[in-house]
């Protein structure tokens, strides 16, 4: 129900093509498209889920039913400071939650809960591509 789509070569407006391919080719099975873009000096992250459309007015019919939009639901930007000894990572607006409910398409258990990556977990992950470039 996860899919991590990654790129450098594709600008941001391609992978958001290849994120609604994802949901649609799915039969909307996909819950949650995560998008990777790196473009050398930032780590843009994107999480992207389905909802159906709300419109003023309207009656709930079939098609409604079946008619769901991709909604930007979290967007962090990882930068990289070259100017600090060691190099520093920062990433903004806090942690990378998946909802366990999506992920696993069942209300979570005992002990069981969302599936959080800390701004700790996520400058580390930067530090690891950037080495990897």
């Amino acid at each position: 129900t996860l899919i991590i789509e990654a790129g450098v070569s594709q600008t941001l407006a391609q992978l958001q093509i290849g994120m609604r391919r994802w949901f649609s080719m799915s039969n909307h099975k996909v819950k949650i498209v995560l998008l990777a873009k790196f473009d050398g000096t930032t780590i843009l992250l994107e999480k992207w889920e389905e909802e159906i459309p709300v419109r003023p007015r309207a009656t709930t019919t079939r098609h409604s039913l079946q008619h769901q939009e991709p909604v930007l639901r979290q967007a962090i930007t990882i930068t990289r400071d070259t100017t600090t000894d060691p190099i520093s990572y920062h990433a903004t607006s806090g942690a990378l939650v998946l909802s366990f409910r999506l992920l696993f398409l069942r209300d979570p258990g005992h002990g069981e809960g969302d599936l959080t990556f800390g701004v700790q977990e996520l400058e580390e992950y930067a530090e690891d591509v950037w080495a990897q470039v």
